[in-house]
């Protein structure tokens, strides 16, 4: 278990004394002293030396002990295991390294001479009480007794009685955590059974092979990885970059720590702080604010409310404004933005904004769940979405059989590295300058705008990288920025916040969670011939992204339009509801509820093999799309899928079917550890769906010197971007990738851009780039004329004496996109992206565990302008979408608390959920002709592969109810946490508890 105490770097500065005298009932370390009964020399001025041993009674209480408060702990004594005795420790985490335990136990054993009969027994278990736990009256029971299977019954039997968990523990999982304390002593009898089984104990019957790998726990993997991606052609000049695999421009930087984000600006001389007021409350009437208090503290300046704005000014949101910069009236969420207090330094602003006063009425209901929200009809009034294609009534009249179910998807924080910061500053009198990190930095000048009623002109919004962004920071910066831009404005005054990390998760929301209910009829082969389908997402208190009613761009519309992933489904009916709740209004991610709707047609296709006994692998060979001639269910005719080609490439690469046998082998050669390989398609629309936003603009420079200044609509947020608009103006202007630089992005350069999202920007901005390089190459080209020997710094040079201009704007709309979603006609998508992936997972049956063995990825990228990129995004989608299947998990409070507000409760995958060997593959000959130099949109089209991993789990666990002849369909909510995994993984010691009442904990939303 110390493997994964903590993580390196805390293991190496850490205390253990620090462990025993802070006493945390989740301490990897005080079971293991516990059940040790560890001797301790504690030290006082007056008491002098005394020795107390660790083991029962030791914790008095919730992290108190009985060492006195003026002792001090000078040193502690182990004890050596003799001979006939064994010790073992557990720990069970939501990811294995760098994670507080769940539940950890420590099992002390000691045998009489020769014999395998228990003499002496401690069990210590943490997560189970407000201290380190001893299963006493078990431990008494189990001396005398031989170490056997009745052993284990009966200590099964007796922890149960001994170690209940009320269903409002705090931490929730109930039942899990109670399951745990039974399968880490399993565990560890295994381990303690293997070892006897090596001694001539007589009249011993050894443990059978199947269940020896029980006893052992998942350990680091060697990384192992391959990435293959077409080489350019020999006769590409050297000088040009375009497909090489380019180092990112800015990655020295990075690694270095010299990049500078918005908070490593350097304060401004006489620079003001902004601190927020949020609601504590989920649905409240505000019946008064008192800031008096605040406004007392020396170096507090002034206090900003609603009440500094008119209504117009104070309404706020991305495309319906029923949000507002400060709540007024009636508060529908926790976080959401009261006042702001700005003071002379963030310490004073923070300790004001706490002194503030509000009186609340509280209201009812508070809705936190979908299925609360859909048993109330808690729905925005626009209605659902709806889009219906083909005959499905005649299609479900002449089925083979119609096959129903469910699929549950939770909430994902973005989890971006930089918290959301923002800087505004006064240029003059009646201008002002924004700084932030917003993926859509012209809408924060509009909004901004707005708030101070100044026309858009005289308002300037920039930003110079992000931290990460994921769709987090395109609307929500929106929220923070325009009261400090409010601030600035009206004190005259540089003004700067950022966010804690806490208040961050709190306030900006997450993807949506979705539950999507389907019906679907299918042929006695096994082709789709209908799906019904009703979908619903939380989208908390306000529309933002999750639907308008007004503009199609939205993430229902998405969801909707990827349903069918990458099959052909003849005859389609959806409804779309959008939920209202009092939660956080959740917001765009990566995918735009793409992922939660392909989510559904991977599900389909696995319960439709299931109830026909199919193999669904062959299954989904017969449904996919052809390579063209099929058409979508929003009428899109399909030209050039290469979905098919990936999928095959995928299968052979991985050596699939060789693969699946030898899964099927080792499942049968163990009990407690299984197995499962499953792969998966995907073909994801590149588009806004939004003529208006599927545009962009560059602004190209040359200075007499030969280099070249960029400027293009796009952020850069890590992904790669103004590499990529580097690579681009190189190829196109014929020099050195170092002779370009990309500095930043501002409204004053290129104005009324889109955000940087829906994985358009390489697409819009390549091209606007690549056409200001064109109409400059035009000027040009008089000079290569006349000196083709001169060079590129010649030709500059004689342009500019003979007063040519040596700067040039670009543009680029996307053709074509012109889709109604009433009429259920146009194109809303101007190409996909296709790809497919395979996972091989093992699950440890007792515990919940997973490891991922190895992912193979296949992907159509078109012609890659830079493979390194492209597949760093590869890699850094599909781990991200591994959160959001398997491991990230959203916990909120019945009352619409945000209890996961940080990683010590918020898990993101670690280095150990990186698949011990990762093979990437991008597809070759597939030229994308609708994209700039060929290549294809990535951001967002990897990250669903995931789900591979989350099928292959699945499969783990149909496996090991398979060992209980349990052989149902069941429903695995992702996502697939190790609870759920264990508690699904049916066997006698799930079967002791009974499913947990709903407590205060562990609300999913």
């Amino acid at each position: 278990m110390l493997h994964w105490f903590a993580g390196k770097q805390i293991r190496n500065v850490a205390s253990v004394g620090g462990n025993i005298m802070t006493g945390s009932p989740i301490s990897d370390l005080n079971p293991i002293f516990t059940a040790a009964t560890i001797e301790l020399d504690v030290a006082s001025l007056d008491g002098g030396f005394r020795k107390l041993r660790m083991g029962d009674g030791f914790f008095t209480g919730y992290r108190k002990n009985v060492i006195q408060p003026h002792e001090t702990l000078v040193s502690i004594f182990v004890p050596r295991t003799t001979k006939d005795q064994y010790f073992i420790a557990h720990k069970q985490a939501k990811r294995r390294d760098d994670d507080i335990a769940i539940v950890n136990g420590a099992f002390n054993v000691r045998f009489r001479p020769g014999t395998d009969i228990v003499d002496e027994i401690q069990l210590a278990f943490g997560g189970m009480a407000p201290t380190t736990v001893v299963a006493k009256r078990t431990a008494s029971a189990l001396v005398g007794a031989r170490w056997n299977a009745q052993l284990v019954e009966r200590c099964n039997d007796l922890l149960v009685e001994e170690l209940p968990l009320s269903p409002s523990a705090p931490g929730g999982m109930i039942v899990y955590r109670r399951s745990l304390t039974l399968s880490l002593f399993f565990k560890a009898y295994l381990a303690i059974a293997q070892a006897l089984d090596k001694q001539p104990i007589p009249q011993r019957t050894p443990i059978g092979e199947r269940e020896k790998s029980g006893a052992h726990t998942f350990h680091t993997l060697v990384p192992k990885s391959t990435q293959l991606f077409e080489k350019v052609s020999r006769d590409q000049p050297v000088t040009d970059p375009i497909r090489r695999p380019q180092v990112h421009a800015s990655a020295y930087k990075q690694v270095t720590g010299e990049a500078i984000y918005c908070d490593d600006i350097p304060k401004f001389a006489n620079e003001l702080y902004l601190a927020f007021v949020y609601s504590t409350k989920a649905h409240a009437k505000i019946l008064s604010i008192d800031a008096s208090e605040a406004l007392k503290q020396e170096g507090v300046h002034r206090f900003f409310s609603a009440e500094d704005l008119t209504e117009e000014q104070n309404r706020l949101g991305a495309i319906v404004e029923d949000e507002r910069i400060f709540a007024k009236d009636i508060v529908t969420s926790q976080g959401q933005i009261i006042g702001a207090v700005v003071a002379e330094n963030e310490s004073i602003a923070k300790t004001a904004a706490r002194k503030v006063r509000i009186v609340y009425e509280e209201l009812a209901p508070i809705i936190v769940s979908l299925e609360d929200a859909i048993a109330r009809e808690a729905f925005f009034p626009e209605g659902p979405l709806r889009l219906e294609y083909g005959n499905i009534n005649a299609a479900f009249k002449t089925a083979y059989r119609i096959v129903e179910g469910e699929c549950r998807t939770g909430a994902q924080e973005h989890f971006y590295l930089e918290p959301i910061a923002c800087i505004a500053y006064p240029r003059d009198s009646d201008e002002l300058e924004i700084i932030s990190c917003s993926q859509h930095p012209a809408e924060a000048q509009r909004k901004v705008a707005n708030a101070l009623s100044l026309p858009y002109h005289k308002v300037f919004s920039r930003v110079k990288r992000l931290g990460g962004g994921f769709g987090g920071k395109e609307t929500k910066v929106d929220l923070i920025v325009t009261p400090v831009a409010l601030a600035a404005y009206h004190l005259q005054r540089p003004v700067r916040t950022v966010l804690d990390r806490c208040d961050d998760m709190a306030v900006t929301g997450t993807r949506h969670p979705f539950l999507v209910r389907y019906r679907v009829a299918i042929s006695k082969e096994g082709l789709l011939l209908a799906g019904d389908y009703n979908a619903y997402s939380n989208a908390g208190y306000s529309r933002d992204l999750s639907y308008s009613g007004i503009i199609f761009f939205q993430v229902m519309q998405r969801a909707l339009l990827h349903i069918q992933n990458a099959y052909k489904i003849p005859n389609i009916r959806i409804a779309g509801w959008v939920c209202k709740t009092n939660l956080p209004s959740c917001t765009a991610f990566r995918g735009f509820g793409s992922p939660q709707a392909m989510f559904v047609a991977e599900t389909v296709i696995r319960h439709v093999a299931q109830t026909l006994n199919l193999d669904h692998v062959s299954l989904i060979e017969q449904n996919l799309y052809k390579y063209d001639g099929d058409h979508t269910h929003y009428n899109k005719l399909i030209e050039n899928c290469t979905v098919r080609r990936c999928w095959n490439d995928l299968l052979e690469s991985s050596e699939f079917r060789k693969r699946q046998a030898q899964v099927n082998t080792f499942n049968c050669a163990n009990r407690w550890r299984k197995r499962g390989i499953d792969a998966v398609p995907t073909m994801y629309g590149i588009a806004f769906n939004v003529p208006g936003l599927d545009q962009s603009g560059a602004l190209v420079h040359v200075y007499q010197d030969g280099t070249v200044l960029i400027a293009h609509g796009g952020v850069e947020m890590g992904q790669g971007l103004h590499t990529k608009m580097i690579q681009v103006a190189a190829t196109a202007l014929q020099i050195p990738f170092e002779k370009i630089h990309c500095s930043e992005t501002g409204t004053d350069k290129v104005p009324n851009t889109s955000a940087t999202a829906a994985s358009v920007a390489s697409d819009l901005n390549g091209a606007a780039v690549l056409d200001a390089c064109r109409k400059l190459l035009s000027r040009l080209e008089p000079y290569r004329k006349k000196d083709i020997a001169g060079g590129w710094n010649a030709w500059i040079q004689q342009a500019y004496l003979d007063r040519a201009s040596l700067s040039a704007t670009g543009f680029y709309a996307t053709p074509d996109i012109n889709y109604n979603f009433n009429t259920n006609s146009g194109n809303p998508f101007h190409y996909y992206t296709f790809g497919a992936a395979c996972s091989e997972v093992e699950i440890d049956c007792l515990t919940g565990d997973h490891q991922v063995l190895r992912t193979d990825i296949v992907m159509d990228v078109g012609s890659s302008i830079n493979p390194a990129i492209d597949i760093g995004q590869i890699e850094g989608g599909f781990m991200q979408g591994h959160g959001l299947f398997m491991l990230e998990e959203m916990i909120y409070s019945s009352a619409g608390e945000v209890y996961s507000r940080g990683p010590g409760t918020y898990k993101l995958p670690g280095f150990g959920n990186i698949p011990g060997e990762l093979n990437v593959s991008l597809l070759t000959g597939a030229p994308n002709p609708r994209a700039v130099y060929s290549s294809k949109a990535i951001g967002e089209p990897p990250l669903f592969l995931a789900s591979s991993v989350y099928f292959a789990t699945k499969a783990a666990i149909t496996a090991a109810r398979l060992e209980e002849g349990v052989i149902d369909h069941f429903n695995l909510i992702a996502p697939a946490s190790a609870a759920r995994v264990r508690m699904l993984c049916s066997d006698n010691i799930t079967q002791k508890f009974t499913e947990e009442v709903d407590g205060s904990w562990n609300v999913m939303a």
